[in-house]
């Protein structure tokens, strides 16, 4: 009779009404595909992506039109006369300019090139006279002398920006999976934790109305009914505080995976883990080649000699510039054609600080000081990173083995939990020692789920610090050819 009602207690009390089973797996995909975090993500992944387009077609040759709409000027001048006197003399006249131009950045120099064409149309109202004028053909050549290139450092550092941007992402893609298996098992305990709060408080109603009988024909005393009912009211406060944590538990994972307001869910816990046995020297070689922080080291790296190379530029400032084209004017367009003259231009502008009280030298020293800061910390940063791998891999052999003993822990537990209540019902225990069963039973599946929380958050941390899953063999990230 007395297991006929522990049956019925325990089934009653396991009995959950589920609308929508979610896996880990499926959780997982969502936070990937759908939660906002992820969202941001793609979001970030696109804006760098463009990034990088807009520093590639800053080496494309540009053609740009420009110019101005005919302009309008009226105004009165002072001319003075062969006499010696004054007169002021209206000036009403219109202008219109437009050039084309065909321009070309010298990635190797650092100078542009351009080719150009331009036309004015000059109109003198008041003398009823017209005029064009233009450069048929123009070359020109700007060329920083012992300057800074920032077309060259771009080149260097910008194609590793982007390819880190792209790593980047994947690993945040890992970062929002290890995120939502915390969050998922967050709501497991939670269940769990509902479910152990209203078997214990049906369980301990059962017991409170046995010691009541027990105390009614004088077989136990008041002290141990009056420990039961407190017991039993402890259950009804557990119940109430387990309901509130799988809500709050529920609604934070609701919103990170961005689910609807009317979506049910009910959580599956997952039967299996993924087996790997991850072996050091593999994993720091598949992080150095794929993780996104050795991409950062070598891009810091360059950005710290390009600062050098900028000090060095801005201590003199000296800029080449030659143009060679043929122009001309006349009363028609057509006049511009006919027998142009030549144009020829060059100059060389220099800037060159005789006495600046040291200001060039601090400037460099300061990017040298710079330089050699940013490598020692790039240094540290390898190391840690290094560690951080070390670490991870190293738990993996702790944490299958905490998972085998939590799991058979979990399972002596109850049944060590379901031998002392057979026995507290027919009177070879008390009360206490049912209680610390009770609690032993309860605490073995907490610790098994804590044990499978801190495996699957190892899982996708290790992915996410080496870009390869060792539980299929196969690399998240590939390179572009």
């Amino acid at each position: 009779m007395n297991k006929i009602i522990f049956l019925f207690l325990l089934v009653g009390s396991l009995t959950v009404h589920a609308q929508n089973k979610l896996t880990i797996e499926d959780v997982i995909a969502r936070a990937r595909a759908q939660s906002p975090s992820s969202k941001r993500t793609e979001t970030a992944k696109e804006t760098r992506y463009w990034e990088y387009r807009t520093f590639r077609a800053r080496y494309n040759p540009q053609l740009a039109i420009s110019g101005n709409a005919p302009s309008y000027s009226l105004s009165y001048v002072q001319v003075v006369q062969q006499d010696g006197s004054r007169l002021f003399q209206p000036i009403n006249q219109t202008n219109s300019l437009v050039n084309v131009g065909l321009q070309q950045p010298l990635r190797w120099t650092g100078g542009t090139i351009s080719a150009n064409t331009n036309f004015n149309y000059f109109t003198d109202i008041a003398r009823d006279s017209k005029l064009w004028s233009g450069n048929v053909f123009n070359i020109r050549l700007d060329q920083p002398i012992y300057a800074y290139n920032s077309f060259k450092w771009d080149r260097l550092t910008l194609p590793l920006k982007y390819e880190e941007s792209k790593r980047e992402f994947v690993e945040q893609l890992e970062f929002i999976s290890q995120n939502a298996s915390d969050l998922f098992f967050r709501v497991i305990a939670a269940q769990i934790d509902e479910q152990i709060a209203r078997f214990n408080l049906a369980n301990n109603d059962t017991i409170f109305k046995i010691e009541q009988g027990r105390y009614n024909i004088g077989t136990t005393s008041q002290d141990k009914l009056l420990q039961v009912e407190l017991q039993l009211l402890k259950s009804k406060q557990d119940v109430a505080a387990a309901r509130i944590n799988k809500q709050n538990a529920s609604l934070l994972l609701r919103i990170y995976l961005g689910l609807k307001n009317d979506e049910e869910f009910e959580l599956v816990l997952p039967e299996t883990v993924p087996l790997l046995e991850p072996n050091l020297d593999e994993a720091l070689r598949y992080a150095k080649l794929n993780r996104a922080a050795y991409v950062s080291f070598e891009r810091r790296r360059l950005e710290a000699e390009s600062e050098v190379a900028r000090a060095k530029g801005s201590r003199l400032a000296t800029t080449l510039v030659a143009s060679y084209g043929l122009n001309n004017a006349g009363l028609v367009v057509g006049d511009l054609y006919n027998n142009p003259q030549q144009q020829q231009q060059f100059n060389v502008g220099f800037n060159i600080p005789v006495l600046n009280w040291g200001r060039n030298k601090a400037t460099m020293q300061t990017a040298y000081a710079n330089k050699k800061l940013n490598d020692y910390t790039i240094a540290q940063d390898e190391v840690n990173a290094e560690q951080e791998i070390i670490t991870q891999v190293r738990q993996f052999e702790l944490l299958r083995l905490q998972i085998e003993i939590t799991k058979k822990s979990d399972q002596v537990a109850r049944e060590r939990y379901n031998v002392a209540q057979n026995r507290y019902l027919i009177g070879k225990i008390d009360i206490t020692n049912l209680n610390i069963a009770l609690t032993e039973k309860d605490n073995a599946k907490r610790s098994y789920l804590e044990a499978l929380r801190t495996y699957w958050s190892s899982y996708f941390n290790l992915r996410r610090l080496t870009l390869f899953d060792f539980a299929t063999g196969t690399l998240l990230y590939t390179p572009d050819k």
